[in-house]
Formats: C-alpha cells, structure tokens, sequence
C-alpha cells in the first residue's frame, strides 16, 4: 500500500528565476530555484498552498513574484519587500497579484528600514489586509517588541535563530506574535524543544516552511524536519503547524 502523502502548507520558500533582477547581498548571489525545482522538491507532500518570500538579493523587485504566483496557481501568495512610500495603486494591484505581507529583512537587508515599520504595517493592514515578517535574530527583538505588539499582525521567521533569545520571543508569541518553524538548519538550538515551547504559547501562531532553497543556510531543508514536527507534537498539533494555521493566516483572513 503506498504511504499517505503529509498535508503542508509552505508558509517559507523562495523563488530564484533565470531572467528577472539579482543583487548580490554581501558578496552572495544565489543559484537560481524555479517553482518547476520547488515542486518537484516537494512532489512527495500534498502541498496544498504556500508563501513565496522576498529575499534580500532580490530587493523591491516584484516581477520574479507576479511571475511566480502566475505559475505556481491557487492558493499561493507572495510575501514581498515594500518601500514605505509605494502609492496606494500599486498595493492593491500587488495585492491582486497574490501579495498578502510585507517583509522587513533586519538579518541580511535589501528591505526598508525598520524605523518605519509601524506606518507601513497599519497602513497596509488597513488598505489591503496585509501583515508584517521579519527576519530578524532574537537577540535584536528588546527594543522591537513594544512595537511588534502594536501592530495588527507579525510574523518571525526561523523561531528567531538563536537560543540566548528565545525566552523573549515567547514572550511575545504569548501574546499573539507569530512564528515560523522554518530553517531548522539555521537554529543554534534543539528545533523540536522549541517548537514544543512555542506550540504551547500559540497553538495557532506556529507555522511550517521549507525555507527552500534554504540559501546559506548551514544544512538544507530536509524531509526529516516535517518528520520532527509530526514525532514532536503529535497528529493534531502537527496538522495545525504543518498547514492549518499557515492556510488561515494567508488565506482565510477576514
């Protein structure tokens, strides 16, 4: 009998097509990861949908994504990096495109400045729904997080990469932050204690990604990450991390 395929929804990947602008971010420029490579990738898992993220070496470039989006089909969506004075027209034809959040890059730049996080994340949220990511360590999240619990919505990636500040972190997941279980081989801690942590503070902020093509990343994605996560939390806690909570936060939004 051939084994169930694992239900995921993506909410972490990146899409690097021949074609379109690169810039090379501290020396480093990616090699490219189209959607035919991220779907073949993940052939073995009913992916039902996922969140194709702006990196750094692609900056405010929206083409890769509209181009993406197109391809990839329903039930995808594009989490892009937006200057803080784009016209009220090009959000809304961005957010018709698929666009559902703004990403602010503290980790590797190539976003806007984080000073003005708060406007743009009520303004977008207000004009077309859209929430806030960082990539940022949580080392850096002390004089963020008055911040960060100000705005409508936020999500973290990479459960904020480092052990000295995952107690802050949860701290603000308790209080309705979300966070990403993604790039597990960026993590300088065991993933599967946190995501026990962090699954107990918000069953419905922590959210499956691939991290594909996990660029500079340390190890890439693996299949046993999903694996960890199902062993970790069990069937029913799995399927929220895994898809359901991803699904509603980029899908099922009011």
């Amino acid at each position: 009998m051939p084994t169930e395929k694992v239900k995921i929804f993506d909410s972490h990947f990146h899409i690097i097509s021949p074609g379109f602008p690169l810039y090379p971010n501290d020396g480093f420029t990616p090699d490219f990861f189209t959607t035919s490579d991220y779907l073949s990738r993940l052939k073995d898992y009913e992916l039902i949908g996922g969140a194709v993220v702006s990196g750094s070496f692609q900056k405010q470039d929206n083409t890769y994504l509209r181009d993406a989006l197109a391809k990839l089909g329903k039930n995808f969506v594009g989490v892009i990096q937006l200057l803080a004075d784009t016209d009220d027209e090009t959000i809304l034809a961005l957010s018709t495109s698929g666009v559902r959040a703004v990403r602010f890059n503290l980790k590797r730049g190539g976003s806007e400045d984080v000073a003005k996080i708060k406007n743009l994340a009520q303004r977008i949220y207000e004009l077309a729904g859209w929430h806030v990511e960082l990539y940022v360590d949580s080392t850096q999240l002390e004089p963020l997080a008055p911040t960060l619990l100000a705005l409508p919505c936020v999500s973290i990636d990479h459960l904020g990469l480092s052990k000295s500040g995952l107690g802050l972190l949860l701290s603000l997941a308790e209080k309705g932050v979300k966070v990403k279980a993604t790039g597990f081989g960026r993590l300088d801690f065991d993933p599967a204690t946190a995501i026990t942590d962090f699954y107990k503070a918000n069953p419905d902020g922590l959210m499956f990604g691939s991290d594909l093509p996990s660029t500079r990343a340390p190890r890439p994605f693996r299949d046993k990450d999903v694996t960890l996560i199902q062993e970790t939390l069990g069937e029913p806690g799995a399927n929220k991390v895994l898809w359901k909570n991803a699904q509603a936060l980029y899908l099922h939004r009011n």
